[in-house]
């Protein structure tokens, strides 16, 4: 994944999330805090990966994170997340984030980022991700 430039256009796929972003989520200027956004961003990346993983998974890391545009309140974020790589017990994905402003349909690239989690046992020890789809990297 580049640091460069974001995508010309949002993935064809549903999105694994979609929300409007309030102003309990902004600071005094109505910018939306990036931590809100990577929260939102987590949370669809740990829908995917729980899907894959058919149970518990908790997030060990998150890397190549590109913050490319703001989002301000009453933005519509969709988040598209995308498996990419299935390790041993890891899953990898790649979220991108979208913003539709106002009434407008134009989709604007405001981040994307690789997180990667990791599937657990209902000790929270790591477990092995069940044999499936291969990522797309395979």
């Amino acid at each position: 994944m580049s640091a460069s430039e974001p995508t010309i256009a949002p993935p064809q796929s549903e999105p694994a999330l979609r929300a409007i972003a309030m102003p309990a989520d902004a600071n005094p200027h109505g910018d939306i805090f990036g931590g809100w956004l990577l929260s939102q961003m987590d949370l669809a990346g740990g829908t995917v990966a729980t899907r894959r993983a058919k149970g518990r998974v908790v997030t060990v890391a998150i890397t190549a994170m590109t913050f490319h545009r703001p989002v301000f309140v009453g933005d519509e974020v969709s988040c598209y997340a995308e498996i990419v790589k299935v390790g041993r017990t890891s899953i990898a994905v790649k979220i991108e984030s979208w913003a539709r402003r106002g009434r407008g349909e134009e989709k604007i690239a405001v981040t994307e980022g690789l997180f990667t989690y990791v599937a657990v046992d209902s000790e929270r020890r790591p477990c092995p991700v069940p044999e499936g789809q291969p990522s797309r990297a395979d």
